[in-house]
Parts: C-alpha cells; sequence; structure tokens
C-alpha cells in the first residue's frame, strides 16, 4: 500500500519542479501549466469521498489495484505528450484522470491497512503509513530536478515501475476482497464535483477572462451556490457521501479550517517556489529541487516535534505554534523574495516549513482520531477533501494575482525602456504567459539584455504577494485554532483532558 500511495505524494510536488522545461517545450502558457498542476488537485479534491464509497462497495483490493493501473496509465499518457497546439489540453486531461485514479486508490490502501491489522496494531500502522507516504513529499523536488534534467516527460515515467512493484506485491500478499454493496449518493458525488470545478475554473480563468468578466463571477458564485446545495443535500440524505454531522464536534471542525487555510501555502508553494527558483535566479531544475529541499529541512524535524507536541499536551499548542511561525516565516520570506540570492532567503524558507510542519501533523491526526463511531477511511475522506480542495484554490488564486502583478511591472520596465504603452503591455502579456525559466521569454518584442534583467527582477518582486497571501492563510489559521476546546483523544476513548498513557500510538 506504501508504494501504492507513494505516488500520489510524490506527483503533489514533482509536476512543479518541470514546470518550466514543460511550458519551453511544448509552448504552454503559464496558465495552462497552472491548469495542469492544478487539475490533479481539484480531480483528487473532488473523488476522493466517492472513490472511498466506490471501495467499500466493490472490495478495498480490488478498487486498489484498479486505481493504481488508472493512476499508472494516465502517468504513461502525460509522458506522451504531443507537441503543437493540442499539448495543453492533453496534459490537462491526463493529469485530471491521474487524480481520479489516486481518488480510488488512496482511500482503498487506507482501507486495506485499516482491515487487515487489528485494533492493537493499527494505530501504529497507521502511524507508519502515514509518516512514511507523507515524508515522500519531500522526495519530488529532488527527484523531479535529476529526471528533469534528463528530460521532462521522466517524471510521469518513473510511476511505472512503482506501479509494477506496488501490484506485485499486493497480488503476493493475498490480500482479501470483501465487497459491501451499499447504496451510491450519486447526486452528492456530482454535485461536489461540479461545484468544486466551477468555482476553481472561475477563479483560475481570471487571469485571462479579467476580473470584470461575467462568465469569471458566474463561475465562482455558480460552484459555491452548488457546493452549499451540496452540503443541504448531504444532511437530508439517508446514505451521504459526507457525513456532515462529524462537523458537529468542534474539534473536527477546527482540524479541518486550520487544514483548510494551511494548505493554501503547503502545496501552492512548491510550484510558484520552483518557477521562481528557475525564472528569476536563473536556476536548473536540479538546483531548484535543492532550493525547496530547504523548506522540507524545516518541515521534516518540525513534523515530529509537533507529534511529540500533540502526545504530550495536544493538538491545540502545536496548531497555535505552527500557524504563527509559519506566517512569520512566509511574511520575512516575502520580504526578502526580490533579493535574488539564496543566502538571503533560506532561512526564512526554512521556518516557513517549520511551521507547516509543527501543525500539519497534529491537525490531520487530532482530525482522523475524531473517527471514533466511524471509519479512519470517511474522516480521512472529509480531510483529504478539504486539503487538496484548499489547495487548488489557492493554486487558482494566487496564480492570479502573480500573472496580474507579473504583467503590470513588466509593463512599466518595457515603458521606461522606451517601447510605447500599447506595445509595452501587449509584450508584457506575452512573457508572462510564456515564462520557461529561459531568459524570462528572452528576446520578445526587441526587449534588450538589459531589460530581461529587469523584467527577472520584476518576476521576482511578482511573487511577493503570493508569499504574503500564503502568511495570510496561516495567520487565518491561527484564529481559527483558538477555538480549539483543546481536548485529546486516543483511538479508543475519546475526548479526554487527560495525560495519554505512556504507550499510547496516534492513528495518524
Amino acid at each position: 500500500m506504501l508504494f501504492a500511495v507513494s505516488m500520489t505524494f510524490i506527483d503533489q510536488t514533482i509536476v512543479s519542479i518541470a514546470a518550466p522545461s514543460i511550458i519551453r517545450e511544448l509552448g504552454l502558457s503559464a496558465a495552462g501549466m497552472q491548469w495542469v498542476v492544478n487539475a490533479y488537485l481539484l480531480s483528487l479534491a473532488a473523488f476522493f469521498a466517492l472513490g472511498g464509497r466506490i471501495a467499500d462497495i466493490l472490495g478495498h483490493r480490488r478498487i486498489m489495484l484498479f486505481g493504481t493501473l488508472v493512476f499508472v496509465a494516465a502517468s504513461v499518457l502525460c509522458g506522451a505528450a504531443p507537441s503543437g497546439s493540442g499539448a495543453e489540453a492533453w496534459l490537462i486531461v491526463f493529469r485530471a484522470v491521474q487524480g481520479f485514479g489516486a481518488a480510488l486508490m488512496f482511500p482503498a490502501a487506507l482501507a486495506v491497512v485499516v482491515e487487515v491489522f487489528p485494533v492493537e496494531r493499527r494505530g501504529r500502522a497507521l502511524a507508519l503509513f502515514f509518516g512514511v507516504a507523507g515524508g515522500l513529499t519531500a522526495v519530488g523536488p529532488i527527484l523531479g530536478g535529476w529526471l528533469t534534467s534528463w528530460t521532462w516527460r521522466a517524471i510521469f515515467w518513473v510511476n511505472v515501475p512503482v506501479a509494477v512493484i506496488a501490484v506485485v506485491l499486493t497480488l503476493r500478499a493475498r490480500i482479501r476482497n470483501t465487497p459491501r454493496p451499499e447504496p451510491v449518493d450519486r447526486l452528492g458525488a456530482v454535485l461536489v464535483a461540479v461545484g468544486m470545478g466551477l468555482s476553481v475554473l472561475g477563479l483560475q480563468q481570471a487571469s485571462v477572462w479579467g476580473w470584470g468578466s461575467a462568465a469569471t463571477w458566474l463561475c465562482i458564485i455558480g460552484g459555491l451556490a452548488v457546493l452549499v446545495l451540496f452540503v443541504l443535500a448531504e444532511l437530508r440524505s439517508s446514505d451521504p457521501l459526507i457525513t456532515m454531522q462529524v462537523f458537529k464536534d468542534r474539534a473536527f471542525a477546527v482540524d479541518n479550517a486550520v487544514l483548510f487555510f494551511a494548505m493554501m501555502a503547503f502545496v501552492p508553494v512548491f510550484f510558484f517556489a520552483s518557477v521562481y527558483a528557475q525564472v528569476a535566479l536563473g536556476y536548473t531544475a536540479n538546483q531548484a529541487g535543492l532550493y525547496l529541499l530547504l523548506f522540507f529541512a524545516g518541515f521534516g524535524p518540525a513534523s515530529q516535534i509537533g507529534g511529540r507536541i500533540l502526545d504530550k499536551r495536544g493538538a491545540r499548542p502545536a496548531m497555535l505554534l505552527g500557524t504563527l511561525i509559519g506566517a512569520v516565516g512566509f511574511a520575512l520570506w516575502a520580504m526578502k523574495i526580490t533579493d535574488l540570492s539564496l543566502s538571503a532567503q533560506w532561512i526564512y524558507i526554512v521556518l516557513s516549513g517549520v511551521g507547516i510542519g509543527l501543525l500539519l501533523t497534529p491537525a490531520s491526526t487530532d482530525a482522523v482520531n475524531r473517527a471514533i463511531g466511524r471509519s479512519y477511511g470517511e474522516v480521512t475522506g472529509i480531510t483529504q477533501t478539504v486539503r487538496n480542495y484548499s489547495a487548488s484554490v489557492s493554486l487558482a488564486v494566487l496564480g492570479t494575482v502573480l500573472l496580474h502583478t507579473a504583467a503590470n511591472k513588466i509593463t512599466e520596465t518595457l515603458e521606461h525602456s522606451g517601447l510605447p504603452a500599447g506595445l509595452a503591455r501587449s509584450t508584457a502579456e506575452q512573457i508572462t504567459h510564456s515564462f520557461s525559466g529561459s531568459g524570462g521569454g528572452g528576446g520578445q518584442g526587441g526587449v534588450s539584455s538589459a531589460a530581461l534583467d529587469a523584467i527577472r527582477a520584476d518576476y521576482a518582486a511578482a511573487n511577493r504577494p503570493v508569499l504574503l497571501g500564503m502568511a495570510a492563510a496561516l495567520a487565518v489559521a491561527f484564529l481559527c485554532a483558538l477555538f480549539h476546546p483543546g481536548t485529546r483523544v486516543t483511538s479508543e476513548a475519546g475526548p479526554t483532558a487527560a495525560p495519554l498513557p505512556d504507550d499510547a500510538v496516534r492513528p495518524a
């Protein structure tokens, strides 16, 4: 199961490293590349709960194998993307299919782990499952940089041997397939997919359609309205896709609110920082991977510390400390983003990672611990849906902010260099939508090399509001964490203010 889900975690970060290379080779726009990254997250969020229910009905082992095959087939097709006008649509579609495969595979794999381990060993097994799988997120930037130096297509093809190992081990393990026929909330599945899809479409396409466009607001408001209908439908359904009553537990609701705002920083930062490193700093893909590794240098140790705080004092102190440190870290990083030197930024990158690391394990674990009376799969389905939808919303919003800010700054630079206002604007938009990390769109519109250096500086400055937006999201997460009741749970006993026994283990 670890081999299977490792692909889903690595794919959250590995594609970000290859973004400039993909843009350059296939001629994608910057907005189109954001869709390539976001299609996976959005599809994973939209279908995760449905995937868990299908796994329950048809059997966890069967759906885990099927999801793995869908995921790896889509990976191969992503790596085989053709050049030309159809490349962008090709990649977006098959990245969405990848996300669908992951949405089938992940909850089924989790359910297998829960099913095959007895209660007294389940906590330790799940801690290993989530710890190792989550830690593999750090592998993405390094592996992505190394593979991209050969060919960006390899970042997708690398999933093939991993999937083969996962399938072979699953077949050899002779895991029982235990289907449980039960109704599927088809209306809920349609509403959540349409609502998430429309809202993210409007937010991300705002950079193309404009914030004054009726289509932009129709998608955003319409998507949010559909999500409200989804909640109402789930409250009335006898067999809901997501049991909304679980949010009556205040601690669970706060955990998910903290995760929602924290994930606005955690996943999108890899995309923005990777492109920034290659465009503004002139790094290679390998060097950009090392740049992102600084984040994990803080994230990894802090995750362990956050887990210990959770054991001793509960989730609330760890979430408060993590959101505060993370907000400060991202804000200070934003202030130094225009200093095109790693020595000026590294400490703040590490600090940002420390903040996210401190809060992520306690918030996720505390939410899963609230699964008393419900399945781990059901509660994990809720938290994963929240996390991935949040990341896709943030990538859409901050991506729009980045492109808009960069276009305005580059227009000013080109006007100062002597270009007429109209030509400066059109050239700025052309450059902004085709950043590849290879000269920042060099040579376009008769732009001089001196102006290109200024354009790189403009692109660096355009990343400042992106990082400040992440800091603001973590500040909101801090305010949410204040409402956590501070109660603690064991895997069997439910909420308690008493200390956990020394040998207690967390379910995740």
